[in-house]
């Protein structure tokens, strides 16, 4: 069982290299891709202790090869709504802000960090979502600063890539 993670700021092209990674992959293998956006509580308590636990249920299930299910978030309606089941599958990406942390680098995962500027990342998120969503995003940016100084996540990856 394979546990693959993909770190770093919002717009830095994680879901793109998931997708990769997952056609790449596909072939012969059951690949099963979780973004965090599905698992965060919203804005504000996106990267909480919950988070950690959800990906700690996560890990533990994949290495033993059990189903699990998880609350989804809708970003519609701003709270949890949905119940998805995940089958066991050979490789599990994870993929999002926070998705490398420290509870995911213990369980074996080998971690992608993607760099890319604050100002190009934030311009990249406005475009795809809409500038609506700006006020929003600057605080993201600086509550994602603060946890992946923390977590020492770029410093702990295997691979760093630049997505500039």
């Amino acid at each position: 069982m394979t546990l693959v993670a993909i770190d770093g700021p919002a717009g830095a092209g994680k879901t793109t290299l998931a997708a990769q990674f997952y056609e790449k992959f596909s072939e012969g293998n059951t690949v099963c891709v979780i973004h965090m956006d599905d698992l965060y509580d919203g804005w504000n308590n996106a990267l909480s202790d919950q988070l950690t636990q959800k990906l700690t249920t996560i890990s533990d299930a994949h290495r033993r090869g059990e189903v699990f299910e998880m609350e989804i978030f809708n970003w519609g309606t701003m709270r949890f709504d949905e119940v998805r089941r995940y089958e066991p599958a050979d490789i599990l990406i994870l993929e999002g802000v926070g998705a490398a942390q420290l509870a995911v680098r213990q369980a074996g995962a080998t971690v992608y960090w993607l760099d890319i500027s604050p100002e190009i990342g934030l311009a990249r998120v406005l475009a795809r979502d809409g500038v609506h969503i700006e006020r929003q995003m600057r605080e993201w940016q600086i509550l994602q600063n603060s946890h992946f100084a923390t977590d020492l996540t770029r410093e702990s990856a295997d691979h760093i890539l630049n997505s500039q």
